[in-house]
């Protein structure tokens, strides 16, 4: 059994909050870190995050494409391409983050547990829980710092939806909606990604236990395609929360409509978003938190979603979206200074869910955890 998911501890976006103060982290050295893959995730959610996070210092990246290398030396100048994790440990990394094809992941991520680097795990962690578990005992048994690159705990809607939550403007949350929906051309991410149901799941089913606990009951259904070598472009998985609370979730990469990013409802009335935030459209159009400052993450009143009770809306401001406050907080966590910001753990339990989901859906009934 793995342990006891805690999606209780997600750091507020200063990641000297816990332990010892961020004087005392400030004054030690940066930490040195590595990037294993420079494709799309390596090159926009990671190297200029890294890059521009306090305490961390971005000293190279394995990667021996010619035309990934020609990126890299274009998008980080002075940044050193590697060929392998033994030569970024010759150059001196303290930590590597791994944002490669989801099935080289656990052999990546145990091959650096082994060399005594700190480790961040881009999702999916693993394809299935059993080898996430192990991972994770591994970095247990070794006393490394291991962590799953969640971002998406930081985006600014779920912030606001955390929010409203404690605040109690929603009153008691009986229903939960969420979707990473588009329309492409592309047929989904590739077979060594595990489908659609691992690649989107990973980060909504994150979020619902965040904010809503673990799972007793899943439902599930996907659509299939022989093109995709029996994997998922499409799918909707139905939670039943410990707690009481219902979630519903769809993925798809063959959307024509996409739905609301978010309906939240509860007894008093219900939050809704459409769309997502801006922060992902920033890296990718070559936008940092080290280049935007206190920019970084806001989003315009014409993105902020409503509060709605029938014909009654109220526009709610969109709290500020923090992907730049993940590497500080693993930086902190690898000197001693605070937790990391992920909990490996809950990626395990989170795998568990989609692994029961699968099942659901390829055997059409509902399954209790």
């Amino acid at each position: 059994m793995s342990k006891p998911p805690k999606f209780d501890h997600c750091p507020e976006p200063r990641p000297w909050s816990h332990g010892q103060s961020y004087d005392h982290f400030m004054s030690t050295s940066a930490v040195r870190f590595g990037l294993v893959g420079y494709g799309f995730g390596g090159r926009y959610f990671h190297a200029p995050l890294i890059a521009s996070a306090p305490g961390c210092e971005l000293v190279g990246v394995v990667t021996t494409a010619p035309s990934r290398r020609d990126e890299l030396a274009r998008d980080q100048p002075g940044t050193s391409a590697y060929d392998s994790l033994a030569a970024l440990v010759e150059a001196g990394v303290e930590a590597v983050a791994i944002s490669t094809p989801a099935d080289t992941h656990v052999p990546l991520a145990q091959e650096a547990i082994r060399m005594g680097l700190a480790v961040v795990v881009d999702k999916p962690f693993a394809l299935d829980p059993a080898s996430a578990r192990e991972t994770v005992e591994l970095a247990e048994r070794s006393g490394v710092v291991l962590s799953v690159y969640q971002n998406r705990r930081w985006d600014a809607d779920l912030l606001t939806v955390r929010r409203l939550i404690a605040d109690g403007e929603l009153g008691t949350v009986t229903r939960f909606e969420s979707r990473f929906e588009r329309f492409s051309p592309d047929p989904g991410p590739p077979a060594a990604g595990g489908g659609t149901l691992l690649d989107f799941g990973s980060h909504l089913v994150d979020q619902a236990m965040l904010l809503f606990g673990p799972v007793a009951r899943v439902y599930a259904e996907m659509r299939v395609r022989d093109d995709l070598g029996g994997l998922d472009d499409d799918f909707f998985v139905a939670l039943e929360h410990v707690g009481g609370v219902r979630s519903q979730l769809w993925g798809s990469w063959v959307q024509g409509a996409p739905g609301p990013r978010f309906r939240v409802t509860g007894t008093t009335g219900s939050y809704v978003i459409e769309g997502s935030g801006g922060q992902e459209d920033d890296l990718i159009a070559g936008r940092s938190p080290a280049t935007e400052g206190e920019r970084w993450g806001v989003e315009p009143e014409s993105r902020w979603g409503r509060l709605q009770v029938g014909a009654t809306r109220n526009s709610v401001p969109t709290e500020r979206g923090r992907w730049d406050t993940f590497y500080p907080a693993f930086a902190a966590a690898v000197r001693g200074a605070g937790p990391v910001p992920v909990d490996p753990w809950d990626a395990v339990a989170s795998l568990e869910v989609l692994a029961a989901a699968r099942t659901s859906a390829i055997e059409g009934r509902l399954l209790d955890l």
